[in-house]
């Protein structure tokens, strides 16, 4: 684990967009393309905002989300709608979006058919995470219902898992997917999030799952 700080959260935006465009290019110069993995939530969003406007063969990047809630697009709690208004727009919305959503009322009547998607585009190149104050990353949270088989080395590339914290059914990308990515950047923001994730280095990730992608992981953190 890495840990960046930095004096406060724009010079925060600001280099951890430009470390994710140079890897992001690498990855395109050396097979021709690259897959992106992003998080959902607010935190990301000033990231995505510069992310668009950079210059970069976007129409060869494919961008899925780390997981997202089993709500419609439409919804103000959807993360594809998020990605939508904020990061594929301007030149980067040449890049191809691999959906983790489908309109049927469960996601297991749809995990196949978006799990097949998925797996066309792994492993990850880039991988962007947040974390929660319960050390949740992605929709991997401690109490959830498959948590265990999502954790485990032969899970599936995509679960669909439940929680009491997490409100809504979800879809996520599973912890060996994550821990497969060849860069790793965990975006957390705050004195709550850090002690947090202090926490989880020292905790079984069946209690603190975000632990599962540390090792690898460089932590951006800002007041």
């Amino acid at each position: 684990m890495t840990f960046e700080e930095y004096p406060d959260r724009e010079m925060l935006m600001l280099a951890l967009a430009d470390r994710l465009t140079g890897e992001l290019r690498q990855a395109i110069a050396q097979h021709g393309r690259a897959t992106f993995s992003v998080p959902g939530g607010t935190t990301p969003g000033p990231v995505f905002d510069l992310l668009s406007a950079v210059d970069l063969d976007w129409d060869k990047v494919s961008v899925v989300l780390n997981d997202e809630r089993w709500v419609p697009e439409d919804s103000p709690r959807s993360n594809t709608r998020l990605l939508r208004e904020r990061l594929l727009r301007g030149r980067a919305a040449a890049a191809h979006l691999v959906p983790l959503h489908a309109p049927t009322s469960e996601p297991e009547d749809s995990l196949d058919a978006l799990a097949e998607a998925v797996e066309a585009v792994l492993p990850i190149d880039v991988l962007l995470l947040g974390m929660g104050a319960d050390m949740h990353t992605a929709s991997l949270f401690p109490g959830a219902d498959l948590l265990e088989q999502a954790l485990a080395p032969d899970a599936p590339a995509l679960m669909a898992l439940r929680a009491e914290a997490a409100g809504e059914a979800r879809i996520t990308l599973s912890a060996r997917v994550l821990r497969d990515a060849m860069h790793c950047h965990i975006l957390i923001i705050g004195d709550e999030k850090r002690a947090a994730i202090e926490r989880a280095a020292s905790l079984p990730e069946i209690e603190a799952p975000v632990h599962t992608v540390l090792r690898n992981a460089t932590i951006h953190w800002a007041p």
